[in-house]
């Protein structure tokens, strides 16, 4: 596995969720700017149910030294306990108001995170605000506010594990199932359904929603059927999931099935709402009686979600594997003149790779800078030094060698592109080269491409007669998507704390980049 930067050890963690991370590093204002963003989620409890928590991000172009951050629990405090889930120095109560210094050098976007629960006296429809405010010198105070309700306890629960079986391909069977283990009826259930590329439900129902993307397939469906106390349901026999035809074989895919209690959903989704999911037209997916060894006005929320996760597991077999191939560059111009150099590799099947699985095929690059050229622009996922030792930060120009990295998953015929700005300062050096790197997520080195003959390819510069040069011609690339330098998929699953990770990501980047 690639050893180098906290990005590549995060898209290398396994089957535990995914999470959308923007690449910071804590940004302190020599004089700060003028407008400082807040974001908290919403929690719904209730009696003798389980903790929520409720986080509090900033965003800024640079953070002042010292903040004040305010925590004003008047709203809620007759009904819920909200305590500080961080120890935090410099911080004091007073009656339902905590005041906290923070130093700003220590902070990226976390900003604190407090432990909400439902009081015995709470009842069904208790509703108040949390108020979250920061002042710092030279920003007008930002002011963010937490909704906080109690609800009627539910208790769902689901099997553990779910193992499936399949060539490249493959359509299995995927017969899902919920109990409930409370002690009232469960209104309304939704499921949301997340698996790595490899894995996607075999048919599009009109009870559901699907988005594919963040290196995920995601499914959420809606169910109206009231499940009574020990009741036990499962999907009907349509309920189905397709192993992908380009799958590494052998190898694995993996998912996760998660049951939500529809208060529970509403509060889970509200900041993921406006992401382009795309609502089935087949027929509904519906539940029916599981067998028997398997056993309007008020929110539910679950009073224990601990027990409400399936975990699927399905093996591939056969073989089918990957050959990737590098792509070099001859660019054009005359010594002064700045050029630019695409260079990367291409997927030539038929397995697909980067998708972060087990056994699979992870592909970086080794660029070499051709002699008598300086880079003056590299991309934001390539940095100077090898896989091993690195030398520099990402996007850092200047660098003789750089190791770059691609985040997303490339099928046959897609290409990953990385491009360098280069000053030529004499014409006629050596020529630089692009070397592929492969590794397995689980065992270094021990996935093989299948055409190793095609793993290095020159990056050259030609001389241009007269003027100022040009920027050569760009190698013809399948180009499909960009570089995700600002994110990285763990395991290539969106979870609950991947969605949350994706509300924190996109408020960033709709903020801050044009």
């Amino acid at each position: 596995m690639f050893k180098h930067s906290t990005r590549r050890s995060l898209a290398g963690l396994g089957v535990a969720g995914a999470l959308l991370a923007a690449s910071a590093t804590p940004a302190v204002a020599e004089e700060p700017g003028d407008e400082l963003l807040l974001y908290a989620n919403n929690a719904l409890v209730a009696p003798g149910g389980e903790a929520k928590s409720v986080t509090l991000y900033a965003f800024a172009e640079a953070l002042p030294e010292r903040l004040t951050l305010t925590i004003d629990r008047d709203g809620v405090d007759g009904f819920a306990a909200v305590v500080l889930g961080d120890r935090l120095s410099g911080c004091k109560e007073a009656g339902a108001v905590i005041t906290c210094t923070l130093d700003g050098t220590e902070i990226t976007d976390y900003l604190v995170n407090l432990t909400v629960t439902a009081r015995d006296a709470a009842a069904p429809g208790d509703k108040g605000e949390l108020v979250l405010s920061v002042a710092a010198k030279g920003m007008p105070t930002a002011t963010a506010r937490s909704t906080v309700e109690v609800g009627e306890g539910v208790d769902l629960k689901t099997e553990r594990s779910l193992e499936l079986t399949g060539d490249p391909g493959a359509t299995v069977k995927a017969p899902l199932s919920v109990a409930n283990v409370g002690d009232r009826p469960a209104r309304g259930t939704v499921l949301l359904l997340a698996s790595t590329p490899g894995l996607a439900p075999a048919r599009r129902h009109s009870n559901c929603s699907y988005l594919s993307g963040f290196g995920s397939n995601l499914a959420q469906c809606h169910f109206d059927e009231e499940l009574p106390p020990g009741a036990a349901l499962q999907l009907d026999d349509s309920s189905a999931l397709t192993i992908a035809s380009d799958a590494w074989a052998p190898g694995r895919q993996y998912g996760q099935a998660i049951w939500f209690a529809k208060g529970d959903w509403a509060e889970f989704i509200g900041d993921f709402s406006d992401a382009e999911w795309e609502k089935g037209s087949g027929s509904a997916l519906r539940l029916v009686p599981a067998p028997a060894s398997r056993a309007r006005a008020v929110k539910q929320t679950d009073k224990d979600t601990t027990n409400n996760v399936t975990w699927i597991d399905a093996t591939v077999t056969g073989d089918q594997r990957a050959d990737v191939a590098a792509t070099g560059a001859e660019v054009t111009g005359a010594a002064g003149a700045t050029v630019v150099a695409k260079v990367g590799f291409v997927n030539n099947g038929p397995a697909a790779i980067n998708s972060y699985g087990p056994g699979e095929l992870l592909t970086g690059a080794l660029v070499t800078v051709p002699a008598g050229a300086t880079v003056v622009k590299a991309p934001d996922v390539c940095s100077p030094g090898t896989a091993e030792e690195p030398t520099g930060s990402y996007g850092e120009p200047g660098g003789r060698v750089y190791f770059c990295e691609w985040f997303e998953l490339r099928r046959k015929g897609e290409a990953a592109v990385f491009e360098f700005g280069l000053r030529i300062d004499e014409v006629g050096g050596a020529p630089g080269s692009v070397r592929l790197l492969h590794f397995g997520p689980d065992e270094p080195g021990k996935v093989a491409d299948l055409d190793p003959k095609n793993d290095i390819a020159a990056l050259t510069i030609k001389g241009a007669t007269g003027g100022e040069g040009g920027g050569g011609e760009d190698p013809e690339l399948p180009i499909t998507g960009e570089s995700t330098g600002l994110i990285a998929g763990i395991g290539g699953l969106l979870l609950v704390a991947g969605i949350g990770g994706y509300v924190v990501a996109k408020r960033r980047r709709t903020r801050f980049v044009a």
